[in-house]
Parts: structure tokens; C-alpha cells; sequence
């Protein structure tokens, strides 16, 4: 071999490792701050899976082996996962049928995962309650119901729903329900059936206010995401989606919006999905983050987090293919130059700033008596319904506008006189 030949390879063996010596080092740091700050996602559908492959029978599974899911206990410890949204969702066909049983369901296996798995999970309903499950090296598990349909228009079963641990709401999954249009109408494929948000919809974002439940906006068209935003006195999420200008798909946040969640103190956790991340079947970890990257841009480091959206999708980005990866990502933050205070941010201190101002507004609303104007039963009616307690659909549609007028109108005397 000619010393030419052995000078480019010494070359080269000396550039790849100095190459894997700074990915050990940029892993290394992103561990760390891991360890002091919990990574907190926004979304994942492991109920869901063991709906779908047990029939929610836990006795049947156990979750330090199973292997057919992106979320697995190893998995879970090797990923670092500080604090899991799980997801409490049913599929639209069980609208107008039995969403609110399969919903309770789902919230039930949640509860059941903690119970059976106390070393590992901690359920939570609090901000208070992630940085304590956080302290004992434990997973805060929070609750997460995806999807409007699955409180049959009914403001008492958000409320039952939230006395059971349910945190958050998204307001519609891809249907639209009797008070709130889906995302699927900014695509045309479906019909605006509420101009947005109608008047019962406007109620149940006062009335999630009212109860300290955050509002996720993950599902809904633009229109409804500027609603919410003119309207709600507390921040909001998305728990599982990305940034509309890297991907031109409708289940992402466009720029306007991306500045008015900065404005309003909220939060856009990323989603992992390929199709949400190149509008294509297949993408790296790099492509991930470059939607934090921009998210960062446009609306600042304050308001990105993390919501992979595991167990509820088909395809991941290569590097992303479990939550055992979630450090890899942590990492390339770093090397794009992030401080350890914006990964931090990102990780969880953004999600439970949110928490804290929700639960600051739901203290402010303590002395609100709650809502029980029921939807117009013109609205729901169909064949599965009954129609007791209706003395006069129109009635109560007079009734419900102006509890909401009401309502809104205190508001804004309270915000003039804070």
C-alpha cells in the first residue's frame, strides 16, 4: 500500500472517530438532561392496541414482553419517557352508538396499567402529580380522550370523564361531531356541518375552562383552531401534531396559528407519523427535526414539545421506530445547536407551564356554577336517542344562547376589571 493510501485511510478512520466520539458525547448530554427533566408526550395509543389485539383483558399480556407494539416497558425505560398522554380513544363508527361505554373502557385500561405495573406507572391528574411520579422514577400516566365524539354532546360526561383522570380533550378525531367540524373539512372531503364550532361547542370550551381540561386542537380545521384561540381563557394543546410548512398536510399547524399559540402561552407537541412529517411514506429522525426546528422559529422554543404519536400510527421515521428512541431525537436537538434550557423547555417544562396556567384558570372559575344547558335535541336526534327530558327543542336552544352570551359576557368584564 502506497503512503498515500495509508495517510487517507489513517484520514479517514480519524474523522469517523471523531464522528462517534461526538454522538457519544452529544448522547451522553442529552441523558442527562433527561434525567432532570421529564420527557413529557402528548400522545399515545397504547390502549388502543390492547383493545384491538386483547380485548383490554390485561390478564392476558404482560407489558415487559410484549413485542408486537412501538410501547413496551424496556422499551419505555430505554426511551427515557418521563410522562405519557395515553389516549382513551374508540373509532368515529362508534358514534351515536357506544362511544361513551368503549370510551369508559379505555380510560378503565389505563387505570388498570398503573394498578398492575406500580413499579413503572403512576397515574396522574395533575402537573403536581408528573414532577412527583418524576421524582420516584416512575411514568406519570395521564389521560388523554381523543375525540369529541366520545362524549355523546353531553357536558356531563366530560365531567364524569374528568372525575375519572380524563385531562384532556381533542375536540374532534376525523368526524365531525353535532358541535365542532373536523380537519377533514379544510381537505373538502367533508362538509362544514357547525361553521367551526357551534353554539353548544362554544359551551363545552367554557365549560373545559371551568374544569381545568385542557383543550386539544390536534384534530380540528383552522377555523376552529382560531375559535378556540379568540375564546378560551387557557392556553391549549396539540397533542400530536407537526408544522403545516414543512408538510403541506391538514393535520398540521400552519405558521399563523403556530404564532398565535406563542401569543396565548400554549403548545405544539410533534407527531412522529410520517405521512404528518414529508407527506410521504417514508422520513428519518432528521426530518422530525426539522419540524422543531421550525416550530422554534416561528413561535419560539417555548411552545414545542413532544407527542409521538406510538401505537396510533403505521409508519416512523427511521431512527424514531419505537419509544425506545426518543434520546437519538433529544440528541440531534443538540447538535443543531439547541441550549440545554430550550431542550428542556421542549421536553416537558412547556407542557407543565401549560398544566399549571389551566389549572390557574380553572382556580379563577372555582366560584362558576357548572353548565347543564343541554345541545338542542334537533342536533343530536337520530335513531339510537331517546328524547327524555325535551320538552321543546327550540326552548332550549333559546336557553343555551343565552347561557353562552352570559358566560361570555363575565368574561369579558373580568378580563377589563383584572
Amino acid at each position: 500500500m502506497s503512503p498515500r493510501m495509508i495517510l487517507s485511510s489513517c484520514l479517514a478512520l480519524w474523522v469517523s472517530c471523531c464522528a462517534t466520539l461526538a454522538e457519544e458525547v452529544l448522547m451522553t448530554r442529552a441523558k442527562e438532561l433527561m434525567k432532570v427533566t421529564p420527557l413529557i408526550d402528548g400522545h399515545n395509543d397504547l390502549p388502543w392496541q390492547l383493545r384491538k389485539n386483547f380485548n383490554n383483558q390485561l390478564n392476558v399480556v404482560d407489558l415487559n414482553t410484549l413485542d408486537t407494539t412501538h410501547t413496551n416497558i424496556p422499551k419505555i425505560k430505554e426511551g427515557h419517557l418521563g410522562a405519557q398522554f395515553w389516549s382513551a380513544y374508540v373509532p368515529c363508527d362508534t358514534q351515536y352508538k357506544d362511544a361513551v361505554r368503549q370510551t369508559l373502557e379505555q380510560i378503565d385500561v389505563v387505570h388498570r396499567m398503573c394498578q398492575k405495573y406500580p413499579e413503572t406507572f403512576q397515574f396522574a391528574q395533575s402537573s403536581k402529580d408528573i414532577e412527583d411520579a418524576f421524582k420516584l422514577n416512575k411514568v406519570a400516566s395521564l389521560i388523554g380522550v381523543e375525540g369529541g365524539h366520545s362524549i355523546d354532546s353531553s357536558l356531563a360526561t366530560l365531567r364524569i370523564m374528568y372525575l375519572l383522570g380524563a385531562r384532556y380533550l381533542t375536540l374532534t378525531h376525523s368526524c365531525n361531531t353535532p358541535w365542532a367540524d373536523n380537519w377533514l373539512v379544510d381537505t373538502g372531503s367533508e362538509p362544514s356541518e357547525n361553521n367551526g364550532l357551534s353554539i353548544f361547542g362554544k359551551e363545552l370550551i367554557v365549560e373545559m375552562n371551568r374544569l381545568g381540561m385542557l383543550i386539544d386542537l390536534a384534530h380540528v380545521p383552522v377555523k376552529v383552531m382560531n375559535q378556540v384561540l379568540d375564546m378560551s381563557k387557557a392556553p391549549v394543546i396539540f397533542s400530536h401534531s407537526s408544522a403545516y410548512s414543512i408538510c403541506q398536510h391538514k393535520r398540521n399547524v400552519p405558521d399563523d396559528i403556530l404564532v398565535r399559540v406563542n401569543q396565548t402561552e400554549g403548545i405544539v407537541m410533534v407527531n412522529f407519523y410520517n405521512d404528518y412529517v414529508t407527506c410521504s411514506k417514508t422520513a428519518k429522525l432528521s426530518d422530525v427535526a426539522d419540524h422543531f426546528d421550525h416550530i422554534k422559529k416561528v413561535g419560539g422554543a417555548g411552545i414545542v414539545g413532544f407527542g409521538g404519536d406510538y401505537d396510533g400510527v403505521t409508519r416512523l421515521p427511521d431512527g424514531l421506530e419505537d419509544v425506545s428512541k426518543y434520546p437519538n431525537l433529544v440528541a440531534e436537538l443538540l447538535s443543531r445547536g439547541w441550549t440545554d434550557e430550550e431542550v428542556k423547555a421542549a421536553l416537558g417544562k412547556n407542557l407543565l407551564r401549560v398544566m399549571k396556567k389551566v389549572e390557574e384558570v380553572r382556580e379563577s372559575m372555582n366560584s362558576s356554577i357548572p353548565d347543564d344547558t343541554p345541545i338542542p335535541y334537533d342536533d343530536v336526534k337520530n335513531p339510537c336517542r331517546t328524547s327524555y327530558g325535551y320538552p321543546d327543542s327550540g326552548a332550549v336552544h333559546t336557553l343555551s344562547t343565552l347561557t353562552l352570551l352570559l358566560v361570555l359576557a363575565f368574561q369579558a368584564v373580568m378580563t377589563i376589571t383584572a
